[in-house]
């Protein structure tokens, strides 16, 4: 969007103000000026990162994306809304309903750790996508002996009925009857850690996401707990974005 026109409704609405329907009657009441002028138009165009907007006589801060980090706790589903469930959208309380937020990638209900939550459609395929094959980091716990044939599997890639996991790493921490080992995965099939385990002969009992790429988890947020990226994180996350 940076660069480009927008209708002024939907910048001031994209900001925070409320819905483009409480914006109009902001914008008609002249509560809003850009570069000095009240503007009535909801429809006049704007650039943000250019004009001078302002609302009820502050300065508009307009973001064109948002990028959240949330620890994401147990018992909440990664999805953007539900009837039935508590959704990490939820736990935003609605402090960014004004973006159209939603979680990269998934994380299983009861799996906790590290989810990203934008609004920027085109940075999150990127972060999926195999083809670049961005590293997601994951501590897991497993009841069963881990061993090198497990690393092994893992390193050659396993076979899981319907296709084969990309070669992942595998790196015992721990071995015994629970076992504690770091895994570094590629893509981000549906229960792919439990099911790559599984195939082993082994059963998942916890799973936490420590990184994406460069992002790694802040571990003073505690499971619930969320905050804005830093613009060095961002930038790092913009650097995968720009590879060819």
């Amino acid at each position: 969007m940076a660069g480009r026109t927008e209708r002024l409704d939907k910048i001031v609405s994209m900001s925070g103000y409320g819905s483009r329907k409480d914006v109009k009657k902001i914008i008609k009441r002249g509560e809003v000026t850009v570069n000095g002028r009240i503007v009535t138009d909801t429809g006049a165009p704007v650039d943000p990162t250019v004009d001078l907007i302002c609302v009820f006589g502050e300065q508009l801060v307009f973001k064109e994306f948002v990028y959240i980090m949330m620890n994401k706790p147990k018992g909440v589903i990664s999805s953007t809304r539900d009837l039935r469930e508590t959704t990490v959208i939820d736990l935003l309380e609605g402090e960014y309903s004004h973006r159209k937020l939603f979680p990269v990638g998934r994380l299983d209900k009861d799996a906790e750790g590290l989810l990203l939550i934008t609004d920027d459609g085109q940075l999150a395929h990127r972060l999926l996508t195999p083809r670049k094959k961005v590293e997601k980091v994951y501590y897991i716990e497993v009841k069963g002996c881990l061993g090198e044939e497990d690393v092994k599997a893992f390193r050659e890639g396993i076979f899981l009925g319907n296709y084969r996991a990309l070669p992942a790493k595998l790196e015992i921490l721990d071995s015994g009857e629970v076992s504690s080992a770091l895994v570094t995965v590629y893509e981000g099939k549906f229960h792919q850690i439990k099911r790559m385990v599984k195939a082993r002969g082994k059963e998942v009992i916890y799973l936490k996401r420590l990184s994406m790429g460069p992002l790694k988890l802040d571990e003073s947020l505690n499971p619930g707990e969320w905050r804005e990226l830093t613009d060095e994180e961002v930038n790092m996350l913009k650097s995968i974005e720009s590879d060819s």
